[in-house]
């Protein structure tokens, strides 16, 4: 078997830096983006979330619990090569630096979960097994249930919106395991429930979601986006810091694009980088999830390697003494291609 079966990672994931015009344009990511995730970098607009499966015109935001809105000119349609915006002043307002996060699903999915006997709940959505993304859509029934989730493999991280009311996001890391979960548009440490996920591993098929209303709401319409794990591609994982300025090395089996992290076992704020905004190292520039601030930078930094990446630093973000980190991060370059090649360093 090949090291990876992805050679040219964005095909699948792409992050692309744009800024805004308070009219039309089309935005050129390289496939069509199934889940787009925007912020004006300048500013403290809101972060915003939409995906091909419920419709360009409808918004989550990761920064706060709020439910779905509807922008008619937020993104007007997906083509075969990114999006279309419209003159939505929290996408595409004029003068504003923007950042731009992509990633291709593509293959419808459907499942009658009485005719095909894979789980409880009926799931639709879209599918990308080789680059292990699916977005799945389905309706609570505030009893236990199962998911199909379309991805012929284990989901590594599952994140969950409530989108007809003012939820939180919940999400399911595999380095934390299904007793726990963590929120997302907050700072709080992991927490241990059972009412998220019934404390039940994800299977090769489905996922298992529980009586609270973040992730089950009866009658409510939730989205999730899954993923697994692919080698020289995606990583869901974690890492004990040392709170040490020749910090942790994380081994990916990549060079980065993308990253985003969280202190799992404090109350801390969850960060993102990318190649683009930071196009060397050190990656400094960093975004944050949970709150709608601008683009920051500073003295805590990591290093974005041929293989993985590196904490450049002591302070808590990313290097707090005692500290334990959950990640996710996706490929700019496996660290050996299919035909032999490496990765070369930034």
């Amino acid at each position: 078997m090949a090291y990876t079966e992805i050679d040219n990672p964005t095909d699948y994931f792409n992050t692309v830096l744009y800024t805004g015009n308070s009219g039309t344009q089309a935005i050129a990511v390289g496939f069509q983006s199934d889940w787009v995730w925007c912020k004006p970098r300048g500013n403290t607009g809101s972060h915003f979330v939409t995906d091909s499966v419920r419709g360009g015109t409808k918004v989550i935001f990761s920064n706060t619990p709020a439910a779905e809105i509807t922008r008619s000119n937020n993104i007007t349609g997906f083509t075969s090569t990114g999006y279309t915006l419209g003159a939505d002043g929290t996408s595409n307002y004029n003068g504003d630096a923007t950042v731009s996060w992509n990633w291709k699903a593509g293959t419808s999915f459907t499942n009658d979960a009485s005719s095909t006997s894979v789980g409880s709940i009926d799931s639709a959505g879209s599918v990308n097994t080789d680059a292990g993304f699916s977005i799945i859509s389905y309706t609570g029934t505030g009893s236990n249930g199962t998911i199909a989730h379309g991805l012929g493999a284990k989901p590594d991280m599952i994140l969950i919106k409530n989108r007809s009311n003012g939820q939180q996001w919940s999400s399911y890391w595999s380095p934390l395991g299904a007793t726990k979960y963590m929120r997302f548009a907050t700072t709080n440490a992991v927490a241990t429930a059972s009412n998220r996920f019934a404390n039940t591993e994800p299977t090769t098929s489905v996922f298992t979601v529980s009586t609270d209303g973040e992730v089950n709401e009866d009658g409510l319409d939730l989205i999730a986006y899954c993923f697994t794990n692919i080698q020289g591609y995606s990583k869901v994982g974690s890492y004990a810091a040392n709170e040490n300025t020749d910090g942790t090395f994380i081994y990916l089996g990549f060079k980065p694009a993308w990253i985003m992290l969280k202190q799992s076992n404090l109350a801390r704020d969850w960060h993102m980088f990318d190649n683009k905004r930071s196009s060397f190292n050190a990656v400094s520039k960093y975004l944050r999830p949970n709150e709608a601030g601008a683009e920051d930078s500073g003295e805590e930094y990591v290093d974005f390697l041929s293989n993985g990446f590196k904490i450049k630093n002591t302070g808590n973000r990313f290097n707090d003494a005692d500290g334990t980190y959950i990640y996710m991060a996706f490929a700019e370059q496996p660290f050996v291609t299919s035909t032999g090649v490496p990765a070369t360093a930034r």
